[in-house]
Formats: structure tokens, C-alpha cells, sequence
């Protein structure tokens, strides 16, 4: 692969095993992955806290397993946040799909590989319009695969938060009616799970973000009001690791257009 562009705030985590261990339960309140049991791909998880991207795809992959979790979430978060090349960003977001898709096949009961696969494919979507996505029939498959991982994972807020931008993307890009009869997105049901995720996961700068684009897309311009205060308090959180420090500086840059 290309070399990765490097995380900006290098140095600044300094994890380990032992303190991602400690931290576990904070650090994946979002995605209900658990604590792994192999140090290879425990390994992986301290590599990506710390903002090695590349670092911990490559471990990750290297042990496979629950290890393919750690690379696909390292690929989706670094392909997201900072890969500058649209193009690249896209392939990237296909290999995780793919690689997801496998580890479905080995362990449907794989919540994160639902997860991946949908979180992959709903960027990809994005990436290439969600308008001619659905035209491909993409959106069902984000949607069922989102609503599987919910299945099997209830508590799973980013999945949540996942499946919300589903229902207010479609409602944007077709309308409501469209929306709810040919992809089954519904502006109530994309409501209450941005809620819920920040019940389940309180304080998160992602859902946050999440939440106000969906309530502007949902609701217009009577949102961007409760939207900008839903940014100012992302930009006010505390990152415990990489992942979130670029959740807060993202929100920090939309503030400030």
C-alpha cells in the first residue's frame, strides 16, 4: 500500500497495552468490540489509540482474526480524517468493505464485521454521491447490514449513530416520500437514533457531529441553532486518543467556516 499520511498529533498518546487495557471499556463504549485475548492484536488496538493508522492495519491484518476488526476501523478512521486523495480514500474504503464481508462469512455473529462493512460502503457512498449509490443499490446494503449489527449488538451507539445518517442522507439526497417508500428512511426513526446513541455513549464528539448534520438535514434551518451548540460542545471535549482528537479538531474546523 502507499504510504499514509501521518497522524498530525504524533507523540502526543502514548498507550500501551496495560493503559488500553485499563481504558478499554471508555475507549469502546462506541463500538462494543471486546477486550482482545491475543497480545498480536491487542497490539494492533494500542497502535491505532496512538494514532498509528498504518501501523496497526498492517498488525492488525498480520494476525488476523479479531484483528481484521483493528485494520478495518485503522483503514476507515485514517481513510476519513486523513487521506487527501479522494480516489485512494474510495479504495481504501472498499478494501475494509470487502475484508468485512469475509469476516461475515467466517463469523456472522461478528457484530463489528456488520459494522465495518456498512460504515465503509456508507462512506464510499458519500464519496460517490448517496444519490447514484442508491441508484446501485448500495443503501440497502449499508442499511442491512447496520440494522444486523444492531441486532446482535444493542448497545453498539455507533452503529447507532451509523444507521441515523442513513435515514437523514436518503431523506436529504431524495425526500421523504421517496426516502420512505423505495429505502425505508424515516425522519422520526433517524431522530430517536441519534438520541439513543448519545445515551449510550454520552460526551462523544462523533455523535455530536452526527446528530447536528442530521438535525439540518432533517429538520433545515431551524436546526442550526441546536446544531452549532452540538458543535461547540465536540469541540469542547476531552480526547482520550487519537481517533477522538481528530473528531475534536474536525469539530473545531467546522466552527470556524
Amino acid at each position: 500500500m502507499a504510504q499514509w499520511t501521518a497522524f498530525p498529533h504524533a507523540g502526543d498518546y502514548a498507550f500501551d497495552a496495560a493503559a488500553v487495557t485499563k481504558h478499554w471499556t471508555r475507549l469502546h463504549r462506541g463500538d462494543c468490540e471486546a477486550l482482545p485475548r491475543d497480545a498480536a492484536v491487542l497490539q494492533a488496538w494500542v497502535l491505532f489509540h496512538n494514532g498509528e493508522f498504518e501501523q496497526a492495519a498492517l498488525v492488525g491484518l498480520q494476525a488476523g482474526g479479531d484483528g481484521i476488526t483493528a485494520a478495518n476501523k485503522a483503514t476507515c478512521m485514517y481513510a476519513n480524517y486523513l487521506e487527501p486523495h479522494e480516489k485512494a480514500k474510495l479504495a481504501l474504503f472498499m478494501d475494509v468493505a470487502g475484508r468485512a464481508e469475509a469476516q461475515q462469512a467466517v463469523d456472522p455473529t461478528n457484530a463489528n464485521a456488520w459494522y465495518w462493512q456498512a460504515y465503509a460502503l456508507g462512506r464510499y457512498c458519500q464519496g460517490i454521491s448517496v444519490a447514484k449509490a442508491l441508484a446501485q443499490g448500495q443503501g440497502s446494503k449499508v442499511r442491512n447490514a447496520l440494522e444486523r449489527t444492531l441486532a446482535l449488538a444493542p448497545l453498539h451507539a455507533d452503529a447507532h449513530v451509523t444507521l441515523a445518517a442513513f435515514h437523514a442522507e436518503v431523506i436529504d439526497k431524495v425526500g421523504a416520500l421517496i426516502g420512505g417508500m423505495t429505502h425505508g428512511a424515516k425522519k422520526n426513526v433517524g431522530l430517536a437514533l441519534y438520541r439513543e446513541a448519545l445515551k449510550l455513549n454520552p460526551g462523544c464528539a462523533m455523535a455530536m457531529m452526527e446528530y447536528a448534520n442530521g438535525l439540518v438535514m432533517l429538520e433545515g434551518d431551524i436546526a442550526t441553532e441546536e446544531a452549532t451548540r452540538l458543535y461547540e460542545q465536540a469541540a469542547a471535549s476531552q480526547a482520550l486518543d487519537a481517533r477522538e482528537r481528530l473528531n475534536v479538531a474536525l469539530a473545531l474546523v467546522e466552527l470556524q467556516e
